[in-house]
């Protein structure tokens, strides 16, 4: 079975596209299984520095291929069963997985930007929109919920009654529309070569420090004051104790161009 991803690592940036362009990158449980696969394989390279996540053709993602999907009923309901460890089913995976790496993920989003899709985008790091993409929370029109991580990512995003109002009625808005909801977090022309300059621009900090930074935000974004303050100080301490730490000062000091180690596992 031909992947329905690609995934290339040049300069410590993945560039990781779904990968059926006829289907406008319709997701199948291959595409899911693709998704799961790439992320991991990613988490094990050191010296990666971030990743841009896109659609190849004229769309990012237009939500589930039902038509190819619900041909088999057995694999859908071993897809819905959760791992006892992750916490999450194939379909939950497919996006969370990108929220476990240690390094940014930005989504590249244009055409298209439905349903499952959606939810792919907003589990990574930022979302940079073209202003005439079409963003929506497709589910409610076919008698559904959004269930790939969405709730919990819309959640992080928007207001409630904006997630509510996104989830009930399955409209449909632009990408500058997306940005003033939070959804998308900024509008390009380009959207794979602002996401892309973005992470040279994180490529220059100390990965330790970007990864610690991604993890306190995952972890206590709806955290107790006091948890959060115990997570800050913890991650801190790992810090100060690594040798990006004292690269980064000592580069900072002369204002020159970091020579950074591969970040720590």
């Amino acid at each position: 079975m031909p992947s329905t991803l690609t995934c290339r690592v040049e300069g410590g940036v993945a560039q990781v596209r779904l990968d059926r362009p006829d289907k406008l990158n319709a997701l199948t449980l291959d595409t899911l299984e693709d998704l799961v696969t790439a992320a991991r394989g990613l988490a094990r390279d050191r010296t990666l520095r971030g990743v841009v996540i896109g659609g190849e053709g004229e769309s990012f993602c237009a939500g589930l291929d039902f038509a190819t999907v619900l041909k088999n009923p057995p694999r859908v309901a071993r897809s819905f069963v959760p791992h006892p460890w992750r916490g999450t089913n194939l379909f939950q995976e497919a996006c969370w997985a990108w929220r476990r790496l240690p390094v940014p993920v930005v989504a590249a989003v244009h055409g298209h930007c439905y349903g499952g899709g959606l939810q792919i985008a907003l589990a990574a790091d930022l979302r940079m929109t073209t202003p005439d993409a079409q963003w929506s929370v497709m589910e409610a029109r076919w008698g559904l919920v959004p269930d790939m991580s969405g709730i919990q990512a819309l959640s992080q995003q928007v207001r409630m009654d904006v997630a509510k109002r996104l989830a009930m009625t399955g409209e449909v808005v632009s990408g500058e529309r997306a940005v003033e909801l939070g959804l998308a977090s900024e509008v390009h022309d380009e959207p794979f070569v602002a996401a892309t300059r973005f992470l040279e621009q994180v490529a220059t900090r100390s990965p330790d420090a970007v990864a610690a930074t991604k993890r306190l935000f995952g972890r206590t974004w709806s955290a107790s004051d006091r948890r959060t303050f115990a997570r800050e100080r913890l991650e801190q301490a790992r810090l100060l104790a690594t040798r990006n730490t004292t690269i980064a000062r000592e580069a900072a000091m002369k204002r020159v161009a970091p020579p950074f180690e591969p970040r720590r596992r």
